[in-house]
């Protein structure tokens, strides 16, 4: 069976103390690049201004803690409308002037005018400044509460990205090292082939064989010629999605570690560990925790708001009354208020099962999280195993195309074989090149891609 050790070859993420034992050491080309996507990739920076959108979402949340004060001028200016009048004048001027006559002195007015004013103040004004504090609010304490579980739950989602991330730079960089190994074998083949051509020309030239053989080592050629352009477009391609990964330029050189290619890959964890890793490291799983905690604290908040009664103090001062002016206006006023809802037609009940829905939904859905992880576990387990039986198999058949080939090789150039005897035996070992090249770094991706699930 395979091991975890490559992760912590090709990453350097295994921490030592799960090793079981020493392995190869990681590859410092391929590690920097990780850093690099780690730092550059758009898809992370997106996740990472996401993280800070929420942790700003914390800061409002307890922001409300606080006091709340307000400075809150007015000013009116009103004309029209209905008007308030009352004839105190005609009902006080008759009064005081028989008074004034009784008494013999002018003791009381006769000049009162009647009322008549307008109802909606003119020239008013009220400059004021508003103080309000919650002394116990439900929604400020368990809202603050539940923010703090959605910043974590999306923290976990960047981790989810940026372990994804990690992964498809392991690939992306696997895949370009394997399109260069098949230009290699590619351009080795040629060589072999031209070889040929050249020895048929000399047989041709010396009438030891017909033409045919010459143009059918040609034929060869162009076939070849045709599968490296073939192998120079994958090149370019698989390039181009790399420095996409990190955020360069397409066309940007990239670092070659040749050690890759010579990776050998020792036996793994039980199973039943990886599993368990898995499920204990697995950032999907921290994000639903998250999300299950924030949904049992709105629980208990819509519990808390059908039961208790929010309490606040409060107060304004400043100056009131008619004329832009500071003079004799001043006043203040303090307030003790709560406010309860004893009956809303049965709102708050539905809120809170709404909000137990949401839970038990949470639940249901982080059990399957965990079983589709054990079940990816399994078949990145053994997609791994059957990948490094694969490889061997590949490499036995390589062995052996190869030393046929130098059989019929040498065969041929003593006369002893036939043109397309060469040529099955040269394609066959040009096939067994390609598919060892496939396989081995197959193998690598097996393994990045369990490294991912277990998250290791």
């Amino acid at each position: 069976m395979i091991s975890k050790l490559l992760m912590y070859t090709l990453l350097g993420l295994l921490p030592m103390k799960l090793l079981a034992q020493p392995g190869p050491e990681p590859s410092p080309i391929l590690e920097g690049y990780v850093r690099e996507g780690l730092q550059s990739n758009l898809a992370l920076k997106q996740e990472t201004l996401e993280v800070r959108r929420v942790a700003e979402s914390i800061n409002q949340a307890k922001a409300l803690f606080y006091p709340r004060v307000t400075f809150n001028p007015t000013y009116s200016l009103a004309a029209g409308g209905r008007r308030l009048q009352f004839p105190v004048g005609d009902m006080l001027n008759p009064v005081y002037k028989t008074l004034n006559q009784l008494t013999g002195a002018e003791r009381f007015p006769t000049n009162i005018e009647n009322v008549n004013e307008l109802l909606a103040p003119n020239n008013f004004h009220d400059t004021r400044l508003n103080v309000q504090y919650a002394i116990y609010n439900t929604d400020i304490q368990y809202n603050y509460l539940i923010q703090k579980e959605l910043l974590s739950a999306q923290e976990a989602r960047r981790k989810v990205i940026e372990n994804e991330l990690r992964y498809n730079i392991a690939t992306a960089y696997f895949q370009y090292l394997q399109t260069l190994d098949a230009v290699r074998i590619y351009d080795h083949a040629r060589t072999v082939l031209s070889e040929l051509a050249r020895l048929n020309e000399k047989l041709v030239a010396n009438n030891v064989a017909t033409k045919d053989v010459l143009t059918s080592a040609r034929y060869e050629l162009s076939k070849l010629a045709q599968q490296r352009v073939t192998a120079e477009k994958n090149r370019e391609s698989a390039k181009a999605y790399f420095n996409f990964l990190l955020n360069r330029d397409l066309t940007a050189d990239i670092l070659v570690d040749s050690t890759l290619a010579r990776t050998t890959i020792t036996d793994a964890a039980p199973l039943a560990d990886l599993q368990q890793a898995a499920l204990r490291n697995r950032q999907e799983i921290s994000q639903l925790n998250g999300s299950l905690r924030a949904a049992q604290t709105a629980v208990k908040l819509n519990e808390a708001n059908a039961k208790l009664p929010n309490v606040y103090i409060g107060g304004y001062t400043g100056f009131q009354g008619f004329g832009y002016t500071f003079r004799n206006q001043a006043y203040g006023i303090a307030q003790l208020g709560l406010s309860w809802d004893l009956f809303k037609g049965y709102e708050k009940r539905s809120k809170i099962q709404q909000s137990k829905i949401q839970t038990e939904l949470l639940q249901t859905k982080l059990t399957e999280v965990q079983k589709q992880i054990q079940l990816q576990v399994v078949q990145a387990y053994y997609d791994l195993d059957a990948a490094q039986e694969s490889l061997t198999a590949t490499r036995d058949g390589l062995a052996n195309a190869d030393q046929t080939f130098r059989l019929v090789d040498s065969k041929y150039r003593n006369g002893q074989a036939l043109l397309v005897e060469y040529l099955k035996a040269q394609n066959d070992r040009l096939t067994a090149q390609l598919q060892q090249s496939l396989t081995h770094f197959d193998v690598l991706t097996k393994q990045a891609s369990l490294n991912r699930i277990t998250a290791l």
